[in-house]
């Protein structure tokens, strides 16, 4: 078990680069699996997660290959599918969520798969009905294994269809899209999710020989095709963390420029910040965000009170609310925070109140926070990280907050952010790993 110690009030000035995105790093890889050559992603993030899918595409029998930093060769030439049958092999998919991902192209190349309920954040129920509706519109069965808490997915041939997504889901998206490739006749996907990472898998399957029109859209149309073949692919800047820097940047930034973001691809991130009273300049395709003494929350054209809540892609991502609450609490205003699509992603703030924040949470999905203005400065405490965006969250509270805080259950910190204290440490933070 291991734990952060964070010195409070370090200032942050400097430049630093996001890693690359980590929902796309475990789409785009278990997109090898649909192809006997080689394909070559770069920029993969250096993080459990990820980490913990490449062994997992290892013990199946893929071939992986370092060429670079950041950069692999898979090959899925010669699989041991039946390890797919192996209680390691259900283990190793429960405690990563990633795993789900494996579903959609082990039943479009082999008509079997797998799949074990999947680990991940606990963030609330995250079901994957719409995974397995989709799968069962192309002509898959599926079953549960009794005494064994999985799913055995079947199919002798998949036929292409229309289909209207329950949700738009984006790992459902992405699993139906990568069986779809091999159906035959044409698949149409309405409701289908349109984030830059599932477009970046459609791109990339498109390379590979896939036949994927309406990409960036919520209609999909995907012709089968018999087989695919290798590829390069560069996965984008993580848009999670370019946030998380943003936030850390508004609370205890001296000045800081974030690198190569990808502009074009942040959607409404920096418009969300900005709502908040955060400066943002944009230089290139690069980030600057200066030193803020103070910052003030927007209200509505009616003088109403701001409100920020999570939608589907073009919408602001779940995986911010997060970041964007812990901001707020310094902010000059107040603002309504609404977490729509996980019921306990909010249950963190008790943390903040401890702090000393003004939070009033109303409900699971919905918290009021009324900004200090820096007035009042959040005060350090032991705290334990629930998941992924939350930690990061305590993390950036706790380098404003006055004191020394520790928290705990960084493993959840460390699925999502490469060597996080050594690249805020070199910012100016003081963070230290502490094993036990």
């Amino acid at each position: 078990m291991q734990s952060f110690q964070i010195k409070g009030g370090h200032r942050l000035k400097g430049t630093i680069h996001p890693q690359g995105a980590k929902n796309e790093a475990l789409q785009v890889i278990c997109a090898c699996l649909l192809t006997e050559e080689q394909v070559c992603i770069s920029n993969i993030p250096n993080i459990c997660d990820v980490n913990n899918l490449i062994k997992l595409l290892k013990d199946i029998g893929v071939k992986v290959t370092p060429n670079a930093p950041g950069e692999y060769i898979f090959q899925a030439d010669k699989l041991n599918l039946n390890y797919l049958d192996s209680d390691e092999f259900v283990k190793n998919c429960s405690e990563l969520r990633g795993s789900v991902l494996m579903m959609g192209p082990l039943l479009a190349r082999f008509h079997r798969a797998i799949v074990a309920e999947p680990g991940g954040d606990k963030i609330g129920r995250r079901r994957l009905d719409t995974h397995f509706l989709g799968f069962k519109k192309l002509g898959a069965s599926f079953e549960g294994i009794e005494g064994r808490n999985v799913f055995e997915l079947k199919a002798d041939r998949l036929t292409g269809c229309y289909m209207l997504l329950d949700e738009a889901s984006v790992t459902g998206t992405a699993n139906i899209i990568m069986a779809s490739v091999f159906a035959e006749g044409t698949t149409t996907i309405y409701n289908a999710a349109c984030e830059p990472y599932v477009q970046q898998l459609c791109h990339l399957l498109n390379q590979m020989g896939a036949s994927i029109s309406g990409i960036g859209s919520n209609l999909l149309t995907i012709v089968g095709v018999k087989s695919l073949h290798g590829a390069k692919h560069t996965v984008l800047p993580d848009m999670i963390e370019v946030g998380s820097f943003i936030g850390m940047a508004a609370m205890v930034g001296d000045g800081i420029t974030i690198k190569n973001v990808s502009l074009r691809n942040l959607g409404i991130i920096p418009d969300a910040f900005r709502r908040l009273g955060i400066t943002i300049d944009v230089v290139g395709d690069d980030l600057y965000i200066p030193k803020h003494d103070t910052y003030e929350v927007e209200s509505f054209i009616d003088g109403t009170i701001m409100t920020l809540a999570d939608a589907p892609w073009p919408g602001l991502t779940p995986d911010l609310i997060s970041v964007l609450l812990v901001v707020a609490t310094q902010a000059n205003g107040s603002v309504l925070i609404h977490q729509k699509m996980f019921e306990s992603r909010l249950f963190f703030v008790d943390k903040l109140i401890d702090m000393g924040a003004q939070i009033i949470l109303c409900d699971p999905h919905r918290a009021v926070v009324i900004g200090h203005n820096h007035k009042i400065q959040l005060r350090g405490r032991r705290m334990s990280s629930p998941d992924i965006r939350a930690g990061i969250a305590l993390l950036i509270a706790a380098m404003s907050a006055k004191g020394t805080s520790t928290i705990s259950n960084i493993e959840q910190i460390d699925r999502g952010y490469e060597n996080i204290e050594v690249r805020l440490n070199a910012l100016g933070a003081d963070i230290t790993r502490i094993s036990k």
